[in-house]
């Protein structure tokens, strides 16, 4: 697939203060000469600041860590973790399209990305809140099909769900991902088979999903002031190192 910059790019990019405090302390783990080293996450925290990476901020991360931009472009142009163009306000929905999806009914939740937010992936729909791509396996075959929305997983997806989860997303709120069907992770629809836990005995959610309600930052953007997602025991204004 041919990846290119967006043709329509802002004048410039700029980290917030914590972005930028938590980006030097990125840098400092690594020796003298070796900041390039650094590309992957400043690049990341610039898309996740912002909600994609332009052209600004490929250049402004390559100035940070001394590149020269072709290399910081080699990058951001080569990992399909990186959107090199605006996605919704609200969310990106990711659709898993590999084998185990598709045989589950991913080519369902394309439609209905089709439907409701645009005809082609990589389009915001009309109100600007919504965009969707296809994928490569991201997984979890065991809960296919599913769909990446933001930073969280939602599994055992059908049509239908999807359109709520969307009409949800739409109207503020934030569903909790993990699996749409009822199971608690990925045992059997029957029910687990072996490692048997009463469901009084466990945690609401299964850990991935319980991660992701107790840090609660799913589809924001993160400006540097939300609770570390490296370090989400020290809570807010737990004085993280954003080093």
């Amino acid at each position: 697939m041919l990846r290119r910059l967006h043709k329509d790019q802002p004048a410039s990019f700029a980290f917030t203060p914590a972005n930028l405090a938590w980006a030097k302390g990125q840098i400092s783990k690594y020796p003298e000469g070796r900041q390039a080293s650094a590309i992957i996450p400043l690049l990341w925290r610039a898309q996740e600041q912002e909600g994609w990476l332009s052209r600004p901020a490929i250049e402004h991360v390559a100035d940070m860590l001394g590149m020269a931009y072709i290399r910081a472009l080699e990058v951001a142009t080569f990992y399909f973790m990186f959107q090199l163009q605006p996605v919704g306000s609200v969310a990106h929905i990711q659709i898993c399209g590999t084998t185990s999806c598709m045989i589950c009914g991913a080519e369902d939740l394309i439609a209905v990305c089709k439907e409701l937010i645009a005809k082609t992936p990589h389009t915001l729909s009309v109100d600007g809140k919504f965009s969707w791509e296809e994928v490569e396996c991201l997984g979890a075959c065991s809960n296919a099909p599913m769909a990446q929305i933001g930073k969280d997983y939602y599994e055992d997806l059908t049509a239908d769900g999807l359109r709520k989860l969307v009409a949800r997303f739409s109207g503020g709120e934030v569903p909790r991902p993990g699996p749409q069907n009822g199971r608690f992770a990925s045992e059997p629809l029957s029910g687990p088979t072996s490692l048997t836990v009463a469901a009084a005995d466990r945690n609401p959610h299964n850990a991935s999903v319980q991660l992701a309600v107790d840090i609660g930052d799913t589809v924001k953007r993160i400006d540097g002031t939300e609770v570390p997602l490296t370090m989400p025991w020290l809570g807010k204004g737990g004085g993280a190192d954003l080093g």
